[in-house]
This record gives structure tokens, sequence and C-alpha cells, in this order.
């Protein structure tokens, strides 16, 4: 089973001891009041771990990055993917 978690969203009311009320952008179409149990406490990452994105290069107007090594490779609907450094 994957489980997907969406935000960081601040909890704005403990409505019991295992529902909480979440505050939500407009955006999201789900109701807002949730059982504890659907929810996770956001562990914000260390300096050391965040993803820098590379800059890209600029060929004939378009943006390519260059690609030191392939990690993995995996197919999706049918379309090959990669996880490339």
């Amino acid at each position: 089973m994957v489980k997907w978690f969406i935000g960081p969203y601040k909890i704005k009311v403990i409505i019991s001891s295992n529902i909480v009320e979440l505050e939500l952008p407009t955006t999201i179409k789900i109701d807002p009041v949730v059982n504890v149990s659907r929810i996770k406490q956001y562990i914000d990452q260390i300096n050391s771990q965040r993803k820098k994105m590379p800059q890209p290069v600029i060929v004939e107007g378009e943006e390519e990055w260059e690609v030191e090594r392939i990690l993995n490779k995996r197919k999706v609907q049918g379309k090959n993917k990669f996880l490339v450094t």
C-alpha cells in the first residue's frame, strides 16, 4: 500500500484527542477535519540533505542538463524513466 502525503499544513483546531482540523488552502477540495491517524509530523531536511538542482546549459536556445551517470531505470506507462546524477 502506497501512502501519499501532501503538505505541510498547520493544525487549526484540535477537536478531540483523535480529530483535528487542518489549515488547508482553498484549492484543496477535501474535508479539513481528519483523524490523527491520517496525519504525520513534518520533519524538515537538514541543509546537507537538501537537493540542489543543477543549473541548465543553454544549447541552441533550449535548456539542457548534463547527465553524469544513470542510477536507475523503470517503465512508467510504457515510457522509460531514468534516475540520473
